[in-house]
C-alpha cells in the first residue's frame, strides 16, 4: 500500500498544541483525514479540529493506557476510516529550561520511567492497536518524533533524552518486524523549536545562540519539521525505513 497523503488517515498523538498541531495542519493542507489525539487539552484539540474542517476530529485518550488506545483506534476507524499512518509526537509534561532542569544528582529512576511511559509505552500501544489494520491492508506508516540531543547534548536533559533514545531503538526494531507487512517506521529528530509550549521557557538568547551556529541561520520552526514528517508519510519514502532524520537546519551533522 502506497497511498497518497490525501487518501490517508493520520493519527497524531499529542496533537492539540505545539508541534503536534503544526503536523496536523501540514497534513490537512495536503487533504488527509486527521485524528487529533489529546490527553487533557480538550478545548485546544476541538478548536483545532474545527479549524481543519470536516476531515479532522479530536479523540481523547491517555496513550499510556492500552485499553484507551484500542478504543480510540476503533473510534477513528468508525468515523474517519482505518488509520493508515501513526505520528507519535506526544510528550510527557516537560519544559525545556536549562536553568531549571534537574541535575544528575537529583534524578531518580521515576523521572526516566515517567518520560518513557509516553515516549516508548505510548508508541508501543498505538502500534499494537494499529497493527491489525496494517496487516490487513498490507502497508502503513509510523513516524516517531525524536531529538538531536542524542548527537549534541548541549543541555543534559537526562530523562527526556534517554526516553527519546529508547524510542529511536524501538523505531529501528519495529521497522524490522513490520517491514514484511509493507509498513515503514522512521524518526524525525528535531532540535529546539521556535516556539512551542515546551520551548517557551527557553531564554531568548539561547535561540539566538543556536541560530548563529546553524548553517541556515535560524532556529527550526514546527512547520519546517512537519514538512519532514510529510515526506516519511508520502509514497516518495516507500523504500526508507528504520531511519532517523535530523531536522535542525544543519546544526548537527553526524
Amino acid at each position: 500500500m502506497q497511498l497518497p497523503i490525501d487518501e490517508q488517515t493520520i493519527l497524531i498523538t499529542g496533537a492539540a498544541r505545539g508541534l503536534g498541531a503544526a503536523i496536523a495542519r501540514a497534513f490537512a493542507q495536503q487533504g488527509a483525514s486527521i485524528a487529533i489525539n489529546y490527553y487533557r487539552s480538550k478545548q485546544a484539540a476541538e478548536a483545532l479540529a474545527t479549524e481543519l474542517g470536516p476531515k479532522a476530529k479530536a479523540f481523547q485518550a491517555d496513550i499510556r493506557d492500552v485499553r484507551a488506545v484500542h478504543a480510540m483506534v476503533a473510534d477513528i476507524e468508525a468515523t474517519l476510516g482505518h488509520p493508515t499512518t501513526l505520528v507519535h509526537n506526544a510528550l510527557n509534561d516537560f519544559v525545556f529550561n536549562g536553568d531549571e532542569r534537574k541535575r544528575l544528582t537529583d534524578m531518580r529512576l521515576d523521572d526516566f520511567t515517567n518520560q518513557a511511559s509516553v515516549a516508548v509505552g505510548g508508541a508501543l500501544n498505538c502500534i499494537q492497536a494499529m497493527q491489525p489494520a496494517f496487516a490487513a491492508h498490507k502497508g502503513g506508516r509510523v513516524i516517531t518524533i525524536g531529538t538531536n540531543l542524542f548527537q549534541n547534548p548541549v543541555v543534559p536533559y537526562h530523562d527526556y533524552t534517554a526516553a527519546k533514545a529508547a524510542l529511536m531503538a524501538l523505531t529501528r526494531t519495529a521497522a524490522k518486524e513490520l517491514g514484511p507487512d509493507g509498513v515503514t517506521v522512521n524518526m524525525v529528530a528535531g532540535g529546539l523549536l521556535r516556539t512551542t509550549d515546551a520551548s517557551a521557557a527557553t531564554p531568548g538568547f539561547v535561540f539566538d545562540l543556536i541560530a548563529e551556529q546553524t548553517p541556515l541561520g535560524h532556529v527550526t520552526t514546527p512547520a519546517e519539521l512537519a514538512d519532514a514528517v510529510l515526506f516519511f508519510a508520502s509514497p516518495w519514502a516507500r523504500a526508507v525505513t528504520g531511519q532517523t532524520l535530523v531536522v535542525d537546519g544543519g546544526l548537527v551533522t553526524d
